[in-house]
């Protein structure tokens, strides 16, 4: 039986062959070390742990902590894990990668024949079995994958198998290796942060008056925050009206949009808002006013940290979506599930809360997409799944328009959209 002892001997003894190995094998650690930047945001503290023999206990406090090939060789997983949890701060993350053990027939005759250090024999663990310790230590992954289907750099080959080929499935899953990324399983959530949302209104003057009354109030305090867009009707005007004479409980702003576009106003309003979370409501009432509640429940409570509507589960009343954009919408909910590595069901929904520490990282994080979304829905869904966050589908019930006429060109707007995914895929998939 492997002991613990066993292991501290063999890493001891192996110390100089097992750095022989990484340089001989440079290109897979380079390859690594891409993985782990991409992985974690800029400006996160990060700690990486590489070494089976590290007392987790004396490291310092992280944003990130890395356990970088380490869970093979420790001699419990379940409390290497709880220890790496006390390590992390407050909305960290742990990332763990780890040899496939799909590749175990491969690496045991790579060390015979002196292509990989020689190995005391480790913990093969599948992705089912890392999951189940990261349950048992309390955490909850994010996102999983598997990477690197060609561990020696041969000219163009190499670049071919592990950005393209090994993005695809079946290939997908028999990548060396394994990582994921993981939060802290939250003990309970804010009982009652405060809110504020964002309303985005452009000719939409016969909502307004309801948008408020129905909206409901959560938390500390509600805010809504109306962001007018260069309207052709009386929009301004109603929501001057609407804001001066209001005697309710809920804070009541507005502002008209320098730009153009219902990201830009989107913008604007969360650098306005004061609210601890931050949700958007289109002002054209397709979503119940009442259902915003059970956003503002889901993220209070540590449900996700990013919660996106789905139109998709139940049934839309008629005349609400045209077939056309049903068929478009399922094939964005597919492909950009394929690109974010979590499921999503509707990603044109326009009702989406997220906290607004989240977004004040999403904004110092902007460059790493650029400005490429005028309808702001992707920027902030992208932005959440580049910092790792618990994304969460919350179906909503769809109802026909009650004021006024779209302001979505279906086929300039479609086309944009499918611009805008290839343009993720390059980003976040086939790098």
């Amino acid at each position: 039986m492997r002991t613990n002892e066993a292991i501290k001997r063999y890493f001891a003894q192996e110390k100089d062959k097992r750095a022989y190995f990484k340089e001989k094998n440079r290109f897979y650690y380079q390859y690594l070390d891409a993985l782990v930047d991409f992985i974690v945001p800029q400006g996160k503290r990060r700690v990486i742990i590489d070494d089976p023999l590290t007392d987790i206990s004396g490291i310092a406090v992280a944003d990130y902590v890395i356990l970088r090939d380490v869970l093979g060789y420790v001699y419990d997983v379940e409390e290497t894990l709880i220890e790496a949890k006390k390590r992390i701060a407050p909305n960290g993350r742990l990332v763990i990668t780890q040899y496939s053990a799909l590749w175990e027939p491969v690496l045991r005759l790579a060390s015979l024949l002196h292509l990989r250090s020689p190995s005391i024999e480790q913990n093969w663990l599948s992705p089912l079995d890392l999951r189940n310790f990261l349950e048992l230590a309390g955490f909850e992954v994010v996102q999983s994958g598997a990477k690197m289907l060609l561990p020696k750099y041969v000219p163009l080959l190499s670049a071919f198998c592990n950005t393209f080929l090994a993005n695809l499935w079946p290939l997908s899953r028999l990548g060396l290796i394994h990582y994921s990324i993981a939060r802290p399983t939250p003990s309970h959530g804010s009982a009652h942060p405060s809110l504020s949302i964002i309303v985005p209104a452009r000719n939409e003057a016969g909502t307004i008056e309801r948008i408020v009354k129905e909206l409901p109030t959560c938390g500390a305090f509600t805010e809504l925050i109306f962001i007018e867009g260069h309207s052709s009707d009386h929009t301004l005007s109603e929501i001057e009206r609407v804001v001066k004479h209001y005697r309710g409980d809920k804070r009541l702003s507005f502002s008209v949009q320098e730009g153009k576009g219902k990201g830009d106003a989107v913008r604007r309003g969360f650098d306005m808002a004061k609210g601890e979370i931050l949700a958007i409501y289109d002002a054209d009432m397709t979503v119940p006013p009442t259902e915003v509640e059970r956003f503002y429940r889901a993220i209070a409570l540590g449900k996700a940290e990013f919660i996106n509507g789905s139109r998709l589960v139940y049934p839309v009343e008629k005349g609400a979506m045209r077939v056309l954009n049903l068929i478009a919408n399922k094939f964005f909910s597919l492909a950009f599930s394929f690109l974010i590595g979590q499921p999503i069901k509707d990603t044109l929904c326009g009702t989406k809360v997220l906290w607004k520490h989240d977004y004040e990282d999403i904004k110092r994080n902007r460059a790493f997409f650029g400005d490429f979304d005028p309808f702001g829905d992707f920027d902030l869904l992208f932005g959440a799944v580049k910092l790792n966050r618990k994304v969460i589908d919350l179906p909503v019930h769809y109802q026909a328009r009650v004021y006024g006429e779209t302001n979505i060109s279906r086929w300039k707007h479609g086309w944009l959209l499918l611009r805008m995914t290839l343009f993720a895929a390059k980003k976040l998939k086939f790098r």
